[in-house]
């Protein structure tokens, strides 16, 4: 089992365990610290991850800022599919397309989601995360390109 899933069942049981998780997350990964993300759900092939409108992800007309929706989108793609790919394989965002829907005026939660990727050769897997606002209504959609390839042999 990956790492990354083995701490999340640890946490996620725990008082404050998923604030805990997604600290140390962004322990690893400083940049995604800036949005405070929250794990909500994270299992192979999907994660639920909050980010809370605040002063600092808001942009001139106080909605959440679109690149923090990216950066939010990006965090529960790519921790999504580090445990859902097979251990001999690794992964790395290529690219990422992204549709605005409307404005977020409150908090919103990505849910990123993708089907079994196996073995294989090296490839682009689509990772799709919908984001939401407080009342459930898709405020952005985007694709993340993630490169899938075997890991070198040592």
């Amino acid at each position: 089992m990956n790492s990354a899933l083995v701490l999340w069942k640890r946490c996620e049981g725990l008082p404050f365990g998923k604030a805990i998780f997604s600290r140390i997350i962004c322990f690893k990964a400083p940049y995604f610290g800036s949005i405070r993300p929250r794990f909500e759900e994270f299992r192979p092939g999907y994660a639920r991850v909050s980010m809370k409108k605040r002063r600092a992800v808001t942009n001139h007309i106080g909605t959440v800022h679109a690149i923090a929706m990216c950066n939010l989108a990006e965090l529960a793609a790519g921790t999504m599919t580090e445990i859902t790919i097979p251990k001999t394989m690794r992964w790395l965002p290529k690219g990422m397309t992204v549709e605005y829907v409307m404005k977020a005026e409150s908090g919103v939660e990505a849910v990123a989601s993708v089907g079994e990727i196996a073995e294989g050769p090296a490839r682009e897997v689509p990772v799709a995360v919908d984001i939401r606002d407080a009342a459930g209504e898709t405020v952005c959609r985007a694709t993340i390109a993630m490169w899938v390839s075997p890991r070198r042999k040592a």
